[in-house]
């Protein structure tokens, strides 16, 4: 048997303009509520107040709106009444389905077990794209923890030892190809050792202008350095020049365009966020 509709509360008092009864001011919806499920359950007010170790003046007062009930007596309150703290309140309790909810399910359960998978698959994406509104933009670029190992072979395929690396998307980040850590002190104090470095690939028959710094790979290790027309120059004045000769093939990877703010590489949590809807 459903629950009897809340009764509106009429005054007595007639606006002679209109004709009709002027509307009583409105109870806090918890007052309205208190009396409603009372009276559903066939309680006296004295009956209420003495479960609940009060004076039945105190129920009068609620249920008049001259007064509400203490929040500590609301858990006693519900299970006297048999309701939910939802239910006192008037508020639609989000722990149970509402009825178009309940209809999905049962429409839900008669399709076939392929048909379902396509629902399943559908709310996911639709879910996915819903989240990225809150997911940063950010850059996957290949990165280059440790020197080369020995034995690389042919130098194309140094980009096969890559991890990868996330940053927050910028202007600058996007002309970036690859990510080097800096090894050692030979660039200081510009690049320190441990520094990140962004590195932009040259295209095919370029190079650098003299002064630039790059990142080179030269026999079997990879190196940053500053190009000049006679070797490859450290900053730190105590390492001799890489010379180019016949023997010692050099191969230029790209140009180094800035050391990276750690700031800018982006958080495990944003990380996770972006893979789950763009990966």
């Amino acid at each position: 048997m459903g629950r009897r509709k809340m009764e509106e509360k009429k005054s007595n008092v007639i606006n002679l303009s209109s004709g009709k009864a002027v509307e009583a001011p409105s109870l806090p919806v918890i007052c309205e509520r208190v009396r409603y499920y009372r009276t559903l359950r066939k309680m006296e007010q004295k009956a209420l107040a003495k479960d609940l170790g009060i004076t039945a003046n105190a129920v009068s007062n609620w249920e008049q709106g001259r007064s509400r009930p203490d929040v500590a007596l609301i858990p006693e309150l519900c299970r006297i009444l048999n309701v939910s703290f939802y239910e006192i309140y008037g508020l639609a309790d989000p722990r149970k389905y509402s009825a178009s909810e309940i209809q999905h399910m049962e429409t839900y359960r008669k399709l076939k077990p392929g048909n379902r998978g396509l629902v399943d698959s559908l709310m996911g994406n639709m879910l996915r794209l819903q989240n990225a509104e809150n997911i940063p933009n950010l850059i996957r670029l290949p990165f280059f923890d440790k020197p080369l190992a020995a034995g690389i072979g042919d130098p194309t395929e140094f980009e096969g030892l890559s991890e990868e690396i996330y940053l927050y998307e910028s202007d600058e980040f996007r002309r970036a190809d690859y990510v080097f850590r800096v090894n050692g002190d030979s660039m200081e104090p510009e690049y320190r050792n441990g520094d990140l470095v962004l590195v932009e690939r040259v295209p095919s028959g370029m190079k650098l202008q003299e002064g630039e710094i790059g990142a080179f790979i030269v026999g079997n290790e990879m190196y940053i350095k500053e190009y000049r027309r006679d070797g490859l120059h450290s900053l730190n004045r105590k390492y001799d020049v890489l010379k180019f000769d016949e023997e010692q093939a050099v191969y230029l990877i790209g140009k180094v365009l800035t050391v990276l703010d750690p700031e800018s590489i982006a958080s495990q949590s944003d990380v996770e966020k972006f893979q789950l809807v763009y990966e």
